[in-house]
């Protein structure tokens, strides 16, 4: 069997990106490095006239003087602006709809909301972690029921090149936001609480860093390799009466459980009030 070229991999569609800020760039990076769409093939606007340069110089993308411009242009749309700027955004496509794929990354902007101005538009949702921006992302992608499986195809592999990815509905989008869009802000918090921790036991700062931090990416990892399987992992690591067993008693005796339940949930919460 024939294995496929980079040119069998390639959409033979123009993508248009509006908004090039760190996320956009991003997913712009992960297309360029799957080889996804032709550099000549997609093109780039924003407000900030040197984020759209810097971006497009980077990867010979081509830029726009206007959303307008921009959807005269393309096939597919990809929406990374800000969600409080969303209905003058859309309200600016509608002039020159056509109808094209809209993907989005705008955070509790509901499907029904492109829908209003957008007649008989194909939507999917997505949303992204701020570790796309190492190729570590996860991105989850919630398509309309209107999108055909060729349109999905294309988010699936726009977003895979920036990291993993799962296929959702809307419903689990705003618990997914707070989950993993909004989840990298926490284990940084983590992290950072477990090596100053080490620091006032004598620790300096970047051994502590080193130590949280590699030792956190490991266990991602495991966790991958053994099929999510925690509990199991959790026994691998505790000796019964030894150090790691103190610690896990010092976490069952806590309310660590509440807590989390808390952040999800207040974070959830925002992301409902800013559909």
């Amino acid at each position: 069997m024939k294995s496929l070229s980079k040119e069998d991999l390639k959409f033979n569609k123009k993508l248009g990106f509006i908004g090039c800020g760190k996320m956009a760039s991003a997913i712009a990076s992960g297309i360029y490095k799957s080889c996804s769409f032709e550099p000549k093939n997609i093109y780039l606007f924003d407000i900030n006239e040197n984020q759209k340069e810097k971006l497009a110089n980077e990867f010979n993308f081509n830029t726009t003087k206007s959303i307008e411009e921009l959807v005269n242009t393309v096939d597919v749309i990809f929406l990374a602006v800000k969600p409080f700027v969303v209905d003058d955004v859309l309200a600016e496509i509608q002039k020159n709809y056509k109808n094209q794929l809209i993907l989005s990354i705008l955070a509790g902007v509901k499907i029904e909301k492109y829908k209003k101005y957008l007649k008989n538009s194909k939507v999917i949702r997505i949303m992204p972690n701020t570790p796309s921006l190492v190729n570590s992302g996860m991105s989850a992608i919630c398509p309309d029921e209107v999108v055909d499986s060729n349109d999905i195809e294309i988010a699936k592999k726009i977003m895979s090149g920036c990291g993993k990815i799962l296929l959702t509905s809307e419903e689990k989008i705003d618990v997914i936001t707070a989950l993993s869009g909004s989840g990298p802000a926490f284990y940084y918090k983590i992290i950072e609480l477990m090596a100053k921790s080490a620091q006032k036991l004598g620790l300096n700062k970047n051994e502590a860093l080193l130590l949280s931090t590699q030792t956190a990416l490991g266990s991602a990892k495991m966790i991958f390799e053994n099929n999510f399987d925690i509990s199991t992992l959790i026994t691998n690591v505790t000796t019964p009466g030894g150090c790691t067993a103190v610690g896990n008693e010092v976490l069952n005796n806590s309310d660590i459980d509440k807590i989390f339940d808390k952040l999800i949930k207040d974070t959830m919460q925002k992301a409902i009030e800013l559909g």
